[in-house]
């Protein structure tokens, strides 16, 4: 098997979940006692975050680059990054070292494809939903991709940050995505990419009629492929 380098923290809520979903999908294709060799480098959310709010987009990237070096000295075969905003500076962190970088937009892409999608919505923090990163990527999909108005933007990404990130669900916002959800699909969404690792904490598709491509889950069975491959 390869070693999976994973850059988590932001936040350990949603990183505990890619080691988790990494773990059981390498244990339901090898067996009950195998698991996956995985190295993991999880930076302060703090600084990480703060940087982001203030728009020093290059401070936060700097943190996630020398992220990027430690795990390929440390033996990784490719680069996770366990975080969909940072993916803003996606090309930078990866340029930090030779080793293949699974960008989280393409296994979310190819599973949108896979279901014949041709439009999709789109929630994350208002950084994703506002700057077009992730919006781009999975255009090239071949994906029309919708977001929310403003004003569901903002309480979103409240939710995001001052709940989620921190381990706190709760039903009352949960309401408040499934009202975003029904929004965009009124707008034509056939499906919607939930595109903040955190949301998967809080909605899983019992809880909407419309399909959610769940960009954490997606990202991680993504890696398992990449540690299995060449595996017989």
């Amino acid at each position: 098997m390869r070693t999976i380098g994973l850059i988590g923290g932001m936040s350990w809520e949603s990183s505990a979940e890619y080691y988790r979903i990494i773990n059981q999908g390498v244990r339901a294709r090898l067996g009950p006692l195998r698991s996956a060799p995985v190295l993991l480098y999880s930076v302060d959310f703090g600084p990480v975050a703060q940087a982001q709010h203030a728009g020093r987009w290059q401070d936060a990237g700097s943190i996630l680059r020398d992220a990027t070096v430690r795990l390929h000295a440390g033996g990784a075969d490719g680069i996770v990054l366990c975080t969909n905003t940072m993916h803003v500076l996606a090309d930078e962190i990866a340029s930090a070292s030779p080793l293949p970088f699974l960008h989280i937009a393409d296994p979310v892409g190819s599973a949108a494809q896979a279901l014949g999608l041709c439009t999709v919505g789109l929630l994350g923090t208002a950084f994703t939903m506002q700057q077009r990163f992730l919006r781009d990527r999975l255009e090239r999909h071949g994906l029309e991709v919708l977001v929310p108005p403003e004003a569901q933007q903002t309480a979103l990404h409240g939710i995001i940050y001052t709940e989620l990130c921190a381990g706190i669900v709760r039903t009352c916002s949960r309401a408040v995505f499934l009202r975003a959800i029904d929004a965009l699909a009124a707008r034509g969404a056939q499906a919607v990419v939930l595109g903040c690792t955190e949301i998967s904490l809080l909605l899983q598709q019992e809880h909407s009629d419309l399909s959610l491509l769940d960009s954490t889950q997606l990202h991680a069975l993504a890696a398992v492929d990449f540690v299995l491959k060449g595996e017989a």
